[in-house]
């Protein structure tokens, strides 16, 4: 935190969900991110609702959901299992944590 002429700046954490104080900021984070990458390949692919509903196999009313990040219905493993649907490799990275203090999860979108 810095002071510059009575203006306070507080540095985020780079999770705007944790900033926010959300207990599952980690998760919503990850979600939100995966959510993103599942958006952009289907804007991409220019996809009508019941098209896109057949790909993921999910009902045409869950295509909005998704669409709008109400990600509460999807689990982490749900969203990379529609990146997959959607002709995209989805890989996890395990490495020894290179800085102090516990480790995090990041999801990095390569186009």
């Amino acid at each position: 935190m810095s002071q510059i002429d009575d203006i306070i700046i507080t540095r985020g954490t780079g999770n705007v969900f944790e900033d926010l104080g959300m207990p599952d900021a980690t998760e919503r984070q990850t979600k939100t991110r995966l959510a993103f990458a599942v958006n952009e390949a289907l804007k991409v692919r220019k996809l009508k609702q019941r098209e896109v509903a057949e790909i993921l196999g999910i009902p045409q009313s869950k295509v909005s959901v998704l669409k709008n990040y109400r990600l509460d219905q999807f689990s982490v493993e749900r969203l990379m299992e529609f990146l997959t649907a959607l002709n995209h490799d989805v890989e996890i990275m395990i490495r020894p944590r290179t800085r102090a203090g516990v480790g995090h999860i990041a999801v990095l979108a390569v186009q």
